[in-house]
């Protein structure tokens, strides 16, 4: 299921040039040089349907077929290297754990903001954008799946998830602003391949925390399978919100049995409380929002796109089982990465407890300090 070595495919692009390439697309993809920006430049290079691949960032990547252009993309002059793109792929955002909140939402928002107005500027006709699935919320009364066009009802408590809600206004107003700007959005489930996200080091944990009483469905989608989507909707085979994910999904018991990982359950006010205290004194990345999509489901079901031909070519088995393997060796507790000494003295659930402890202890030094 691997796709060929970008070298190859990029001399194999390069050796001829097919009628179909040159009746085919300009594209500019944002954020080109790393993740999934990178693999999609190297896809759209290689692919004979696509006439030139345009890649904008801050620093420049690896793929020889594409023409870089190196600058931020809040910076207006965006606009004069979009001239002559017919599809612009906006990759480029920030939702590292590890970024301060108010700068990362300064970067995502008004990056957003300007590479949907200079598109306009530029005479682009569609712009594609990438957020997530989780803009629907996990909540107990969700489907099981949910439809591309069900309400998106997530709030800003889980991290990255008001960004990506702003994006989503933004989307859906640029075609107002801006008549004859088509805006496609693609919302992939749980991203797994080279990915580092809450829900990615939910499995690096010695146990799984499991809240009482909760539902959880899990549905992965691999960066290949994100990477052929946003292909189709480049090349116009399907347009408007997109949902993006392996077919169906694993009920928490499957996660469990066919990753050998054993749940640690605990009541939600213990759970959820513990969260947020750690959070809020600086021990986790992780905001307590970031519990509810492993509490409960937020399946996809990608009909849009099913309807337009495509099909995923990864399992949700498939893809946890990568995922297993790309965080084997780490450990990580309420979503904060222990380091190999902190992970040994831990031990495996005594972490998880300890954390939870570490707020209880906050919690009475901050009643002592009161009643002083």
């Amino acid at each position: 299921m691997s796709s060929p070595d970008p070298q190859v495919r990029a001399a194999r692009n390069h050796s001829t040039t097919p009628t179909s390439a040159l009746r085919g697309p300009v594209v500019a993809v944002t954020g080109a040089a790393s993740g999934i920006g990178a693999l999609l430049t190297e896809r759209l290079a290689a692919s004979e349907e696509i006439k030139q691949v345009i890649a904008i960032d801050e620093r420049r990547g690896e793929c020889a077929g594409a023409q870089w252009h190196i600058l931020d993309v809040r910076d207006p002059a965006i606009a004069d290297k979009l001239r002559g793109a017919d599809v612009v792929v906006h990759l480029a955002l920030d939702l590292d754990l590890e970024t301060d909140a108010a700068a990362r939402t300064a970067y995502n928002v008004r990056g957003t903001q300007t590479v949907l107005t200079a598109a306009a500027a530029a005479g682009v006709h569609r712009v594609v954008v990438c957020t997530s699935a989780m803009v629907y919320g996990a909540l107990p009364d969700n489907e099981l799946p949910l439809s591309e066009d069900a309400e998106l009802r997530a709030t800003a408590e889980a991290t990255g998830v008001g960004d990506l809600l702003e994006i989503e206004r933004l989307a859906r107003r640029a075609p107002r602003a801006h008549p004859g700007l088509n805006v496609t959005v693609v919302r992939p489930s749980v991203l797994v391949g080279g990915t580092d996200t809450a829900l990615t080091r939910y499995f690096e944990s010695p146990r799984l925390l499991v809240v009482a009483g909760s539902r959880p469905a899990w549905q992965f989608c691999h960066v290949e399978d994100l990477c052929s989507a946003l292909e189709y909707a480049v090349l116009e085979k399907v347009d408007g919100e997109l949902a993006v994910g392996c077919d169906g999904w694993l009920e928490q018991e499957e996660v469990e049995e066919l990753s050998g990982i054993r749940r640690m359950e605990l009541p939600s006010t213990v759970a959820l409380g513990a969260a947020a205290r750690l959070h809020r004194i600086g021990l986790t990345p992780s905001p307590a929002g970031d519990l509810a999509y492993t509490m409960y489901p937020w399946v996809v079901s990608g009909s849009r796109l099913h309807d337009a031909g495509w099909r995923p070519q990864w399992t949700n088995e498939e893809v946890l089982a990568e995922l297993l393997e790309e965080v084997s060796g780490r450990r990580t507790v309420v979503g904060r990465r222990l380091g190999r000494k902190d992970a040994t003295a831990a031990g495996a659930a005594g972490a998880t407890v300890a954390l939870l402890g570490a707020a209880a202890v906050v919690r009475r030094a901050r009643k002592a300090r009161r009643r002083v």
